[in-house]
């Protein structure tokens, strides 16, 4: 009577189960976070409060009868700082989020996306402080550093929005690049007003939707 050996056992091999079962559901673990799970919570959290107490009180110390009355440093000193908060902000969840991948492609992204926020803000200061310079119009800074930040941070967030398939982040961008552009046509204080309740009211609705977004499962995000 012949007796069979029996097959040789074959070890798994480390990583197979989890790369194979994201593989099938169309999402590659080293991209799953990469599509849009960066956190920008904190972020929407720091520039909504920029929009909300420098513009709005921008908004109840300007015009003709003001509701308030603020000294005039104040508006620009609140939008500025918090402008600058949610920059870093912004800068370190581009920065975590090319950690989240292993793509080369996807890390250089992530790299170049943080260093934009950098540059942008300084074109922009470069921009404004040579225009009202050259043609010796100081008080148009105050029209435009809120329009023209909010323009900025939009453009900024399109471009993230499309680079982590993040549908709410370009959705916000696109929004805010259109009511910063369009409140200039207000004028003052009309257009504190817009930026108040358009950018700040937007930017308190993405943080909600933000914390909806980060629960729901990357095959529904990304389908």
């Amino acid at each position: 009577m012949s007796v069979t050996a029996p097959a040789p056992a074959v070890a798994p091999v480390a990583g197979t189960t989890a790369n194979a079962t994201a593989a099938v559901a169309g999402h590659p673990a080293a991209t799953a976070l990469a599509g849009g799970g960066v956190d920008n919570r904190a972020t929407y959290i720091s520039f909504g409060l920029a929009y909300l107490f420098g513009h709005g009180s921008a908004a109840v110390s300007e015009g003709a009868t003001p509701l308030l009355d603020l000294p005039g440093w104040l508006p620009m000193t609140l939008l500025g700082t918090g402008l600058a908060i949610g920059t870093v902000q912004a800068t370190v969840a581009a920065l975590r989020g090319q950690r989240s991948t292993a793509e080369p492609d996807d890390v250089l992204s992530g790299k170049l996306l943080g260093l934009a926020w950098v540059t942008a803000f300084a074109a922009l200061f470069l921009a404004i402080t040579g225009l009202t310079a050259t043609l010796d119009l100081p008080d148009v800074q105050s029209l435009l550093w809120p329009t023209g930040s909010g323009f900025v941070v939009g453009l900024l967030y399109i471009a993230e929005g499309a680079q982590r398939r993040n549908l709410l982040h370009y959705g916000l961008g696109s929004w805010l690049a259109l009511t910063s552009t369009a409140a200039l046509l207000l004028g003052s204080p009309g257009l504190y007003w817009v930026l108040t309740l358009a950018g700040g009211g937007a930017y308190a609705l993405a943080a909600v939707l933000e914390r909806r977004r980060l629960t729901t499962p990357v095959a529904q995000r990304n389908p």
